[in-house]
């Protein structure tokens, strides 16, 4: 389903929402039963030990080394590596598994790493700080930092392409298009673009606006990961698109999370600036909607994941339920 048709699918309107401005559902509330003796940490840290060897094997230091010391810098240290678990998750519900789902994995965070890069830049958000530590562009320079971003997009799609084993050329193809679709003027750049144009507006806006914006510029990118996964695990076109619904759940809520921190951690806390966005006045949940009614949308997102993951007959479902609850219980 592409962006074009975002309109003929809309969990947030599906049912009326119903006031509850408390914390998001605690892990055995969202998963269920099934979540006892799922250990979660294990899992992820399994999963995330897996793709950094993968990342770090992807990246050698060769010349020019100024670009190939600043693309592993925003790459490989620091942030919770969310994309490529739920990409493995994925692969693994629909009987992959996560050696034939690392290659994808890796190409979605590097495609990640390039939009962060990107994103801190002065010419979009100007934000000198990047998981606690100076952003790419302080350290290499805008120059250096731009071209390291390119060089990651493309490094992802080679890798996306060179790496895969055991998959059809049909469904590497199928996924390559899908990746191409996710970063281009149809995913992150054209939500950066609608992101950056509508700073300033935000009591113009409505939800349809401020969903379509994250759903591009950020969401996009949750979604491809799950929707690469399932590719590549040999699910069927009815699960594929069901798991691409469910990623756009997780992407929303994930980026509803992000607004309300915003507001609400501190710059230590969060390893980025605090409160950026309320001094340009971007178009973020909270700001158009206000705490408690970001919180309902979120809560009403985890329940739309749900109701998706519940179609599958499968044990295996118990990662992403684990995952969806862990992004969004950032918000307690």
């Amino acid at each position: 389903m592409s962006f074009a048709n975002f309109g003929r699918w809309a969990p947030l309107r599906s049912m009326p929402m119903k006031r509850n401005t408390r914390s998001l559902l605690s892990p055995i509330d969202t998963v269920g039963r099934e979540e006892i003796g799922f250990n979660f940490q294990a899992y992820m840290q399994h999963k995330i030990n897996t793709v950094n060897r993968a990342l770090d094997a992807a990246i050698e230091l060769k010349e020019p080394k100024i670009i190939h010391e600043a693309m592993p810098y925003t790459l490989l240290p620091g942030g919770k590596k969310i994309r490529p678990v739920l990409c493995i998750a994925a692969c693994e519900l629909v009987g992959g598994t996560d050696y034939t789902a690392v290659p994808a994995a890796c190409a979605v965070e590097m495609v990640h790493a390039m939009s962060l890069i990107h994103d801190d830049l002065p010419s979009i958000d100007n934000d000198d700080l990047r998981r606690g530590k100076p952003a790419c562009h302080k350290v290499f320079g805008e120059n250096v930092a731009i071209l390291a971003g390119d060089a990651l997009q493309a490094c992802a799609f080679e890798h996306l392409a060179a790496s895969t084993k055991g998959v059809s050329p049909t469904r590497v193809v199928r996924a390559i298009v899908e990746l191409a679709k996710s970063v281009g003027a149809e995913g992150v750049a054209g939500g950066q673009v609608m992101d950056v144009s509508s700073e300033g507006l935000s009591s113009e806006v409505g939800l349809e606006r401020v969903e379509l914006i994250h759903l591009k510029k950020s969401a996009v990118l949750m979604e491809v990961a799950v929707v690469l996964g399932a590719i590549r695990g040999g699910g069927s076109d009815e699960e594929v698109e069901k798991l691409r619904m469910f990623g756009r759940c997780v992407g929303l809520i994930g980026q509803i999370v992000n607004d309300i921190e915003d507001v609400t951690k501190s710059t230590e806390e969060l390893g980025r600036t605090a409160g950026k966005d309320l001094v340009v006045d971007k178009v973020t949940y909270p700001k158009v909607f206000g705490m408690d009614k970001s919180m309902e949308i979120a809560e009403k997102l985890v329940e739309d994941s749900k109701e998706i993951l519940a179609g599958f007959d499968n044990p295996k479902v118990v990662p992403l339920c684990a995952v969806t609850n862990y992004i969004a219980g950032k918000i307690n």
